[in-house]
Formats: structure tokens, sequence, C-alpha cells
């Protein structure tokens, strides 16, 4: 049984020994700042989380059960290359929500909304990772397949050659350029 099972009695402070409270002054503060050091020593570590790792749960018992901070982003990744999509989401909803200038994670969350076809969120997340670290290759090649996805050809191309600027010998946009050719080609229109 520790001091804090059961409530402090009335003008008890908890923690602190009864006997250190009717103990004059010196002994109040001594008391006083044994039971303070712990709070004060977390608050100048700027956190009370191990660096690298957040808090993922408080159980029964409340103690805090801590993850790699990059957990969520990790399991968002591997459900996306699985092609387990809603799964992913999910994921890197709660890496944005733990690590909100994680653009990586804003990415992946966008990502997953385009196979998702919810183009609307899509737009949002890529907004939100645009305004963390501007117009990178990576987003301008992950919007072209966003538009791709859609139909809308030209603004899928206007993506891929603003990325094609910015690296001109990138295989990924260079395959997505490809790509873009040739389904313009295939496309089949009704008769009438």
């Amino acid at each position: 049984m520790t001091a804090f099972d059961n409530p402090p009695r009335s003008g008890a402070i908890q923690g602190v020994p009864a006997h250190a409270s009717c103990e004059g002054s010196a002994g109040l503060r001594r008391a006083l700042a044994v039971a303070l050091l712990p709070l004060m020593l977390a608050a100048c570590s700027g956190s009370s989380e191990p660096d690298g790792y957040v808090v993922s749960s408080v159980g029964e018992d409340n103690l805090a059960t801590f993850v790699p901070a990059d957990e969520p982003y990790r399991a968002g990744a591997l459900h996306f290359r699985r092609g387990e999509y809603g799964l992913a989401e999910h994921h890197f909803l709660e890496a944005t929500d733990k690590a909100p200038q994680d653009v990586d994670s804003w990415i992946g969350l966008a990502a997953s909304y385009d196979r998702l076809h919810r183009f609307d969120l899509a737009d949002n997340a890529y907004s939100i990772a645009i305004g963390l670290s501007g117009e990178t290759v990576k987003i301008l090649n992950n919007q072209g397949y966003s538009y791709m996805l859609r139909g809308n050809l030209s603004a899928a191309k206007a993506k891929f050659a603003r990325a094609c600027e910015l690296e001109p010998d990138n295989p990924l946009v260079r395959n997505n350029m490809r790509l873009l050719e040739n389904s313009a080609k295939y496309i089949k229109r009704r008769a009438g």
C-alpha cells in the first residue's frame, strides 16, 4: 500500500508524513521539497515521456504505457503496402495526432485517403503537408497520382511536371509520367 491508496486526512498534505505538517515551518518546508522534487525534475526535462516515445495508454494500475512515437506511422506504412488502406488511414491519423509536425505521416494519410477515394480529405492532408514543408517532390508526385486516380489528367500532368522541374532524374516521377502518358492514350469514350 502506498500513500496514494488512501485519501489524505483533513489538513494533511498527500505524500507528506503527518508529523511533518505539525513540526514547525522547517520540517514542513523540507517535507514539501521532498514531495515536490519529482514534479520539479519532470518540469525541467520538458516532458515526462522518454525521448522518442509517447504515452499509449494508462492502465488500471495508473501506470503509463510508453510506445515508440513512430509506431503508428510504421503500422500505417505496413498496412498501406499490404493494400489495407482503411487500416493505414487509421494508423496514419493516429500518427498525425501524436506528431502533427511529421510531414511523412500527413503524406501517408493523404495517400490512404486517395486509395479510399476520399479525395476531399486527401486534399486537406496534402495542404497540411505543404504547409509544413513546402511543395516537395514527394508531395507533388503523390498529388499527381491522386489526380490520376480522379481522372483529372491535366492536373496530374501539371503536378508531375512541377516535380520533374525540382528533380528531373527522379525515377518514381518519371515512371508516373509514363503511366500518365499511357493512360491518356487508352481513354475510352462512349459513342454518341
